[in-house]
């Protein structure tokens, strides 16, 4: 099924198989056959999130995309119970279909702790609000609202938000915010490429996928309002561009921090 046609919500709702185990429905993308790195992060995480008491929000994920997922078959998602500490909890996520292991996740979730809250992150002094009519529309048909700023060497921007509204559930909502933050780094690596021209057909020009993925969630927040993903490519080496990046909501609240590795190869005619 055409991810459009989906709820966000069934996305996100999983069907227990046994312990600790749960299946997810998979969905069809704008491109041909590979799921999107996102949607297996947001069921993964949870897929966790239903092992760990409710008292206990996600505050960080890191995930390695082991083979890239099939949009024709579900996805299972076993869950190992590694730890639960006095404020902390820690799990393991093996994401498969018939052809093997396609995502390995660690999740940790702590309770909540009334100390110092501190922000430093801030919006760029040019920031364009995301009304702006010089913005790229790169968004998914009714699901994701995606806006791209004008990309320069080494960095990149879009305002994305959700078009489907999820509830006041946290869990749901941190879920969704790990689903968006595959959808910005990539082309923050692609603009440091030495062959880049900082145009959207350079996409054509390259052979992209995500390698490894980590999100720190910071404060909790509404995905369906509009978030700036303002992402920092660190160089490309061997193949591979380090990216990352702060999310802040439209207010400014600086709401999660994001870091994945990319795979970036020059097609060769």
């Amino acid at each position: 099924m055409h991810i459009g046609e989906i709820p966000f919500v069934a996305l996100l709702t999983l069907e227990p198989h046994g312990p600790d185990t749960y299946v997810g429905v998979s969905a069809e993308y704008p491109w041909t056959g590979r799921l999107f790195g996102g949607q297996v992060l947001a069921q993964g995480l949870r897929a966790a999130i239903h092992t760990v008491v409710t008292d206990r929000p996600v505050h960080s994920l890191h995930a390695y995309f082991i083979r890239p997922g099939s949009s024709a078959e579900p996805i299972r998602y076993e869950v190992e119970r590694l730890r639960d500490g006095g404020s902390f909890s820690t799990r393991q996520v093996v994401a498969r279909q018939s052809g093997g292991a396609i995502l390995n996740l660690s999740v940790s979730f702590q309770e909540r702790e009334a100390e110092a809250d501190v922000q430093l992150a801030r919006f760029p002094a040019d920031v364009p609000p995301p009304d702006d009519p010089t913005l790229q529309q790169t968004g998914w048909g009714d699901l994701l609202d995606r806006r791209a700023v004008p990309t320069r060497h080494g960095w990149a921007a879009h305002w994305i938000r959700l078009l489907h509204e999820l509830g006041d559930d946290p869990a749901l909502q941190a879920c969704a915010l790990a689903f968006m933050s595959d959808a910005a780094p990539t082309s923050a690596a692609r603009s440091s490429h030495p062959d880049s021209t900082g145009r959207r057909r350079d996409r054509a020009l390259f052979m992209g996928a995500s390698l490894d993925h980590a999100v720190w969630f910071h404060r909790p927040t509404r995905v369906e309002g509009w978030h700036w993903f303002d992402m920092d490519s660190h160089g490309l080496v061997g193949g591979r561009g380090l990216v990352t990046g702060n999310v802040l909501t439209a207010d400014g609240v600086h709401v999660a921090t994001v870091a994945q590795e990319v795979l970036l190869r020059r097609r060769r005619d």
